[in-house]
């Protein structure tokens, strides 16, 4: 009967080990969106950067190949140490096929080996080595995947900003137009001007009302993409319509200097995406490592111990046990040279790799001095455009104080709506420009988003 329990324990501890393996444990992501969540009242820049680091499917997908690497490193690791394994066997045959003169003939076995690899040829540190880089290296990529994504956060969001501000500037001109529309009509009702200023006036108010118009469809198009690269999918119910009010100014009030060495210095230290190359530029070198191991001795060490039936009766328990150790070895002396080929595959993508890393490093370099190229001109227009501004404001004054003195024309007026309007629409676009090119420029330079270092 002790036999028998031990079959059935060993039975039971591989049927469960079987369905260990099988069962795969979900992976629950920290700040998982509720499918309840409700569109905000309010949406500030933080709490949108917050949302996206939580929510984007860029940044998931990049977590995710991280785990997938960790996964691969205990996959190799594997290798490094003892495996175990067991089995067992149970028969039986009928006497009319039996040379047993017993009734029935039935054997049973168990056993448990052990297996440890001591050398491979170097192949299976490199391999553990090359996965270790591998996984850093995604760690890497999830930190300029990151980047990359805040930064479009951060260029939406400010579009958003800007839409919302050409809304108000369109409406305002319309505004202006209206009352300049009212102004006529009482002019021409009092004898002053004839019916063509009025008509006029009432053709330019017609011609504000398209801009206004795409200015109010811009406006929800970018808070549609703000939505997309924010990850937020829930658009169900009372969130199918709903806008949040977007909290923030596009105004700049000083200009942020960089020099441009500097910058260049800090994009070779601090880029992610330079960092991952290198990663996978040491990782190619142990892949080599790992394709020469092939040609070279394998030798592991093993120790079993087996339980079988072992007596010339038919009962469960007569059994003999005993255990049995001793050195595997297996050494390929000619294998059609197709570790030489593994061997030269792995230097080609080693190869690959160095002229990626060649290839990135002066795109970086491009992209730099394209940056700060950027930031410099958005700084010039927002300085000229301000000035313009005032010039625009302060002209449309003039003309309205010369319309009423009579001494200017209606249409001396509309020009100056119009050149102020113009000069407020550049303003904004200027200011975009900088929020923008400063976001770029701190990208490009490797640095974090300042909304993860707060």
């Amino acid at each position: 009967m002790k036999t028998s329990h031990i079959i059935i324990a060993s039975a039971a501890l591989f049927v469960v080990g079987v369905q260990l393996s099988a069962q795969t444990v979900p992976f629950e992501r920290d700040g998982e969106p509720d499918p309840k969540y409700e569109v905000p009242e309010e949406l500030n820049l933080n709490y949108a950067l917050s949302f996206a680091l939580d929510n984007n499917h860029a940044i998931r997908q990049a977590r995710e190949r991280i785990r997938e690497r960790a996964g691969i490193v205990l996959e190799v690791r594997s290798l490094q140490i003892p495996n175990v394994t067991m089995g067992g066997s149970v028969s039986g045959n009928s006497t009319d096929i039996s040379n047993s003169i017993l009734a029935q003939r039935r054997d049973w076995g168990i056993s448990v080996q052990a297996t440890q690899a001591l050398y491979a040829g170097g192949g299976i540190q490199a391999s553990g080595r090359s996965a270790s880089l591998a996984r850093e290296a995604a760690e890497l990529e999830l930190r300029g995947v990151i980047n990359e994504q805040l930064l479009a956060v951060r260029s939406m969001f400010y579009g958003v900003l800007l839409a919302k501000q050409l809304v108000t500037v369109q409406e305002e001109n319309i505004k202006l137009l209206e009352e300049q529309l009212k102004d006529a009509q009482n002019r021409f009702e009092a004898g002053s001007i004839s019916n063509f200023e009025v008509l006029r006036a009432r053709v330019a108010l017609a011609n504000g009302q398209p801009d206004l118009i795409t200015a109010r469809n811009n406006y929800r198009l970018a808070i549609e993409e703000v939505r997309q690269v924010l990850g937020f999918s829930n658009v169900t119910g009372n969130n199918l319509a709903k806008l949040p009010v977007f909290v923030g100014s596009l105004k700049v009030d000083k200009h942020e200097d960089v020099d441009l060495r500097n910058a260049l210095n800090s994009a070779h230290s601090n880029r992610p995406e330079l960092q991952r190359l290198a990663k996978l530029e040491a990782a190619g070198e142990e892949q080599i490592v790992v394709s020469r191991s092939g040609a070279l001795p394998q030798i592991s060490a093993f120790g079993r111990y087996d339980w079988v039936r072992g007596g010339p009766s038919s009962g469960w328990n007569d059994k003999r046990d005993g255990w049995t150790a001793g050195l595997q070895a297996q050494w390929s002396v000619f294998d059609g040279r197709a570790s030489q080929g593994k061997v030269a595959q792995a230097k080609s993508r080693l190869m690959q790799t160095k002229l990626a890393v060649e290839e990135s490093v002066l795109a970086v370099d491009v992209e730099v001095r394209r940056s700060h190229s950027s930031l410099t001109e958005a700084w010039e227009l927002v300085s000229a455009s301000g000035k313009v501004v005032e010039q625009a404001d302060e002209a449309l004054r003039l003309a309205k104080v010369r319309y009423s003195a009579g001494t200017a024309t209606q249409l001396d007026v509309l020009t100056s709506q119009v050149e102020l309007t113009r000069a407020r629409l550049n303003q904004l676009q200027a200011y975009y420009r900088y929020q923008v090119a400063v976001a770029a420029l701190r990208k490009a330079m490797g640095e974090a988003d300042p909304y993860i270092n707060n």
